[in-house]
């Protein structure tokens, strides 16, 4: 019995090596089962190309360039979106939250049970919202009726909680040094961080922001009604805007295995220099997105939505924000690069960061933890807004907002590293 075994186990063996050798013929081709890579374009985003940025204090700028000296980097190429995020798409973000812990209330037919004994949500499950039954399995996703404003049943934001997790790929790289040098080695399920951050944007800033101010239409309206759905999203924090960075690309994978597709890399939130090598569209030394050095053109239009003046809010269009694709794009296809809505970067905020950080791809990070002082929570914020005069639409400036704060003149939108040379490299 055991020389049958052994027989078929050789004449197995002696198959493979053949199917093998047939294949490859004695050359070597590398794996020949690799999916096919194709060049994607993500919907709603632009090609920004590989290149370099000369970063460093502008000529208007004279305290900046004790701190920070001039410096040329190197940016590979990336996908950008070409309008700050909109409110409508923020929507979904909060929406699917929302419908999940509704799907995993409910219960039963809305899970299954995958062949590794884990559970997942049935996205083909329809939920019934106005069902007598499935209100009161999400009862507590709504106000409890003390809270009801006229008695009118509604969700309650506070219930909307993303748990999301991320690969600390730098503390990674570091680990493999300790590991050279003969200390502790950590595991690797250390270098899996996860957070819980409630995802519903900040309504209040309005009123908070702006002192003896009526704002109150605005803090009812601007993220609910439709009148703004193609208004930039704020009232977010950096925290927020990177669990939905974190979502999307969950959302993107889960989408390309479905239809068989490799995986594409992860959107995230730009680098501080991502951002102002996009916002230049391909003009070095352009103190603003359109060129300059003026923020009218020819006509007397100004060009971005910003304080124009001493005070003149609506001379450029605008009283508060306005919609997404307002302006004129850069020469990359970009919207409201300068103005509308400042944007979060995923960068720490250092004054003298250029000094220090690497000119291929700089990328200054800092996870700060909850009971770090506040000067380690801060992050660059870029391009200037709505309520900011004109210094502060330079494409060159920074400035910084707190991590865990929100803000009516603070956005963002997402990038994606390009995989691969050039979009017009067939070669991969």
């Amino acid at each position: 019995m055991r020389r049958i075994v052994f027989y078929l186990q050789t004449l197995v063996l002696a198959l493979i090596v053949v199917a093998c050798g047939n294949a490859y013929k004695g050359n070597l081709l590398g794996s020949l089962d690799r999916p096919i890579w194709y060049h994607i374009m993500p919907y709603g985003m632009v090609y920004v190309p590989t290149g370099t940025l000369h970063i460093g204090p502008g000529d208007q700028d004279v305290n900046f360039a004790l701190v920070q000296r001039s410096k040329q980097v190197s940016i590979p190429g990336f996908y950008m979106d070409d309008t700050e995020i909109s409110n409508n798409e923020y929507r979904q973000f909060v929406e699917y939250i929302r419908d999940s812990i509704a799907h995993k209330l409910i219960g039963d037919e809305h899970i299954i049970e995958t062949e590794q004994g884990t559970e997942i949500i049935d996205w083909t499950a329809r939920i019934r919202w106005d069902d007598e039954e499935t209100q009161e399995l999400i009862e507590e996703l709504y106000y409890p009726e003390e809270q009801r404003f006229w008695g009118k049943k509604t969700i309650d934001p506070r219930k909307l909680n993303y748990e999301y997790s991320w690969v600390d790929y730098k503390e990674a790289a570091k680990n493999k040094i300790r590991e050279r040098n003969g200390e502790a080695i950590i595991e690797r399920k250390d270098l899996i961080k996860t957070k819980t951050i409630n995802v519903y944007p900040d309504t209040l800033v309005w009123i908070r922001d702006f002192s003896y101010a009526y704002n109150e239409p605005m803090a009812r309206n601007y993220f609910s009604h439709p009148a703004y759905d193609n208004y930039p999203v704020v009232g977010v924090s950096w925290v927020q805007a990177t669990a939905f960075s974190i979502w999307r690309t969950r959302l993107f994978a889960d989408w390309r295995s479905y239809i068989g597709e490799s995986p594409a890399d992860e959107f995230r939130l730009p680098t501080e220099f991502e951002w102002e090598y996009a916002a230049r569209g391909g003009k070095r030394l352009s103190p603003f997105p359109w060129g300059g050095p003026y923020v009218r053109n020819g006509q007397g239009c100004i060009l971005a939505n910003f304080k124009p003046g001493r005070g003149n809010y609506p001379d450029d269009g605008g009283l508060y924000t306005v919609k997404v694709n307002a302006y004129w794009a850069n020469d990359f296809g970009l919207y409201n690069m300068s103005g509308n809505v400042a944007e979060w970067t995923a960068n720490a905020f250092e004054e003298n960061v250029n000094s220090f950080e690497h000119d291929f791809n700089p990328d200054y990070r800092y996870d700060a933890k909850e009971d770090d002082p506040i000067t380690l929570k801060r992050k660059v914020i870029r391009g200037g807004s709505w309520k900011d005069i004109s210094y502060y639409m330079h494409t060159g400036t920074r400035t910084y907002e707190y991590q865990d704060t929100t803000k009516s003149y603070i956005g963002f939108r997402c990038v994606m590293s390009f995989l691969g040379r050039s979009l017009n490299d067939r070669i991969n």
